[in-house]
């Protein structure tokens, strides 16, 4: 059994072991060294949090019942995309595939800042008013089928392999989790780590509600993207005990936690001009 078939007999094994192992140390993490204190009930936040996850879950399996990797076997025996035109080593091919989705998600996420239709699905993301690994999975309906949709054209060009989506996809789910977890890593060993991954101190700038801050560090797993594109912010300009998460007129609990309000969020609270063309201006605005 080759490794595409290995990970395809086990892909459903893989995906929640990775999971329910990451997710389990990261809530203990949280709750025995939190970063942050809490603005609203754990309890409340998780269920709406994951609430959404679970419907999200469930729109994608009936909107698209072969998800990812199935575009992604199609692909594979038919050939397409430049990964097979170009008959490229199985190991070489898997890992370009894994950095190009990962570039590819880096970018979507720029696009999702910039353009102020997406912006209204992204902000369910950023309204969350706390900050911790349900975060990481809070997302609007709307913005997972499109990105969905965004990753199967990817996968498409790219010819990514369906070993390589199996594994790109833990990388996603563990990487989400981990770098929006309510922790903090030693200053020192955290300097080191974001040369390479992006970090919960690093990723947390990108939730602050000051609009510079907002509109950097977009990577999730790789940080070169965010230094490679200027994107990158080392530190909030408060502090990370100081910062405050979340967007300025977004604060009513019935929006910003909510279930319902999340849901209604896209169609609320009106969006004016370009979100990312708030980049680089005085640390004191604040996010709309």
């Amino acid at each position: 059994m080759n490794l595409t078939d290995y990970l395809l007999a086990h892909e459903a094994s893989i995906r929640l072991g990775f999971f329910f192992s990451l997710f389990f140390i990261m809530a203990l993490w949280e709750w025995r060294r939190p970063a942050r204190p809490r603005l609203v009930s754990r309890s409340i936040r998780w269920l709406n949090n994951i609430g959404l996850v679970f419907l999200n879950t469930l729109i994608l399996r009936l909107l698209f019942p072969l998800a990812a990797v199935g575009i992604a076997s199609f692909v594979e025996a038919n050939q397409w995309g430049l990964l097979n035109y170009y008959a490229v080593p199985t190991g070489w091919a898997i890992l370009i595939a894994i950095v190009c989705l990962d570039f590819a998600i880096y970018m979507q996420h720029v696009m999702f800042h910039a353009v102020p239709s997406l912006w209204r699905l992204h902000r369910v993301h950023h309204a969350d008013l706390d900050y911790d690994m349900t975060t990481g999975a809070r997302f609007h309906s709307l913005e997972i089928v499109f990105s969905m949709l965004i990753k199967f054209a990817v996968i498409a060009v790219l010819g990514a392999s369906a070993a390589a989506v199996i594994m790109f996809e833990v990388i996603l789910s563990s990487m989400a989790m981990f770098n929006h977890g309510n922790v903090r890593l030693p200053l020192g060993l955290d300097r080191w780590l974001r040369l390479l991954v992006v970090t919960p101190d690093m990723h947390r700038v990108h939730h602050s509600i000051i609009v510079n801050e907002t509109n950097s560090n977009f990577g999730f797993n790789i940080s070169l993207w965010d230094r490679l594109f200027g994107t990158y912010q080392a530190q909030p300009a408060k502090g990370h005990q100081g910062m405050e998460i979340g967007i300025k007129n977004i604060r009513e609990a019935k929006t910003a936690v909510w279930l319902p309000g999340m849901l209604a969020l896209p169609f609320t609270h009106k969006v004016s001009g370009y979100a990312i063309n708030y980049r680089g201006r005085d640390d004191k605005t604040a996010s709309k």
